[in-house]
């Protein structure tokens, strides 16, 4: 496995790298060889954030924790999240294969904010990302996986920009454009 680590605010010590290469190394029995893995590490105030992300098929696997003045319990806590998310993803694929997933009917969209709500806000960020061609039920496990309360793909089936979001009360909804 390829371990990549970047420090923004900090310096990379050597035991630092050591630590995250032994433990990114025991990930290796859930991951290909070939699998890279992209370790962000940053300072924040008096916090030490950790960042992990694993590009899979596709698919990327986030991770992320942070701790007060210990950088070594951030990448502890980091690495156990990004286990248990590669567990859950490894457990959805598994159940996929077993079963015929049955598409459900779509949830109404989201009541639309008011104008005045949205009079005093700004574009503080910009970034841009890949759309790729899914079903639904791979974009809501990416966006479960990514942790986002929202995803935007391409429809297989439509070959359209969908976008899916997480609804207040917990359910999803799908933004679908009319033709």
């Amino acid at each position: 496995m390829k371990t990549t680590i970047t420090a923004k605010g900090m310096t990379v010590s050597p035991a630092i790298s050591n630590r995250i290469l032994k433990k990114a190394s025991t990930m290796s029995r859930y991951l290909k060889q070939d699998t890279e893995m992209f370790v962000r590490l940053r300072k924040e105030k008096n916090q030490r954030v950790v960042e992990i992300t694993v590009p899979m098929n596709g698919f990327a696997i986030r991770a992320e924790a942070s701790s007060e003045d210990n950088l070594f319990m951030a990448i502890d806590k980091a690495l156990a999240k990004l286990e248990k998310q590669i567990l859950r993803h490894r457990t959805k694929l598994d159940k996929r294969l077993r079963q015929d997933f049955n598409m459900e009917d779509v949830p109404e969209f989201i009541e639309a904010l008011e104008p005045s709500e949205t009079a005093e806000r700004q574009i503080v960020r910009n970034k841009t990302y890949t759309v790729r061609p899914m079903h639904v039920e791979d974009a809501i496990m990416q966006m479960e996986l990514l942790g986002h309360n929202f995803f935007v793909y391409i429809d297989t089936e439509t070959e359209q920009t969908h976008v899916l979001y997480l609804r207040r009360d917990g359910n999803l909804g799908l933004l679908v454009p009319e033709e």
